[in-house]
C-alpha cells in the first residue's frame, strides 16, 4: 500500500504520516515542492526514531507517481468528492492520494480522475480534517480491508 502526499506544507503532518508508514509498512511518496527541508527538526520530531522503518520516495510531479504506478488502484482523498473513504474497495498496492493541507489536490486532478475521487464524512460546517488524521483514518480502513491486520500486533 502507498501513501502519496502532493505538496505537503506542514513538516509535523509529514512527520506524523511518516510514522503512521512505519508502524504499518505502508511506503510513502512525497511529491514536490515540498514545504519544508526534509532536515526540519518538526519533521524528523514528529517522525521520532522511526525513519529508518520508513520506505519514502520523492518525485517532482503527481504523474511521475501515476505513471509509475499505473496499474495500481488509485484514491484521491477530497473534501470535493461525493463518494465516501469507506464505500471503496482498497488493496495491498492501493495508492491513497492526498492533496495540500491549504489547497488540496488541483482542480485538473478532480477532473480527471472523478470517479476515483473520495470524502471522509463529517458536518457541514466542517471545513476538512487534519491531513496526518485523514491518512491514518483511509490507511487503516484499507488495511483492514485488505487482510484485516495480519501480521500486525493486535
Amino acid at each position: 500500500m502507498h501513501i502519496v502526499l502532493f505538496q505537503p506544507e506542514i513538516p509535523g503532518n509529514t512527520g506524523n504520516i511518516a510514522r503512521l508508514c512505519a508502524a504499518t509498512g505502508i511506503h510513502l511518496h512525497l511529491v514536490r515542492p515540498l514545504g519544508f527541508s526534509v532536515d526540519d527538526k518538526y519533521l524528523k520530531r514528529a517522525g521520532l526514531d522511526y525513519w529508518s522503518l520508513v520506505d519514502v520516495h520523492y518525485y517532482d510531479s503527481i504523474y511521475e507517481v501515476l505513471e509509475k504506478y499505473k496499474d495500481n488502484s488509485k484514491f484521491f482523498l477530497t473534501t470535493k468528492a461525493h463518494k465516501s473513504y469507506a464505500d471503496v474497495k482498497y488493496d495491498k498496492d492501493s495508492l491513497l492520494i492526498f492533496g495540500r493541507e491549504t489547497k488540496g489536490l488541483p482542480d485538473e486532478i478532480h477532473e480527471q480522475f472523478a470517479e476515483d475521487c473520495v470524502r471522509i464524512p463529517m458536518i457541514a460546517e466542517a471545513r476538512c480534517l487534519n491531513l496526518s488524521n485523514s491518512a491514518a483514518i483511509v490507511a487503516y480502513e484499507a488495511l483492514r480491508q485488505v487482510d484485516n491486520f495480519a501480521g500486525f500486533k493486535l
